[in-house]
């Protein structure tokens, strides 16, 4: 079994930041060779894709809205994906969820593993 649990979420005022966290667990599960994104889903709207890294940090990928405030990093030693997320917006307010699939497999937008999801705020 493979879970992958977010953390990191909360409230916050427009133009701060949050740091959010997905732990991967699993019994032989490891990040080390899949890729791994972000995506969100705000209330009404249709989950999106925010950012994607491949398996060894060379490449990511943004949706046009985050480039410039949000960072996806990855620790593979510590099975966690981060999303670093600053000049927050109003317009970010949305679970955010943390996703997994084989790198070749993520490229393509076709994810395996989803986390819960954390809730981020972002107060006017």
């Amino acid at each position: 079994q493979v879970q992958l649990v977010e953390s990191g979420g909360g409230l916050v005022q427009a133009g701060g930041s949050l740091r959010l966290s997905c732990a991967a667990s699993g019994r032989t599960f490891s990040i080390s060779t899949y890729g791994m994104g972000w995506f969100r889903q705000a209330p009404g709207k249709e989950r999106e894709f925010v950012a994607r890294i491949n398996w060894n940090s060379a490449s990511t990928v943004y949706t046009d809205s985050v480039k410039g405030r949000f960072t996806i990093s990855r620790d593979n030693a510590a099975n966690t994906v981060y999303l670093q997320m600053n000049s927050l917006k109003p317009e970010d307010t949305a679970v955010y969820y943390c996703a997994a699939s084989p790198n070749i497999k993520a490229v393509l937008g076709r994810w395996d593993y989803w986390g819960q999801g954390t809730q981020v705020t972002v107060s006017s």
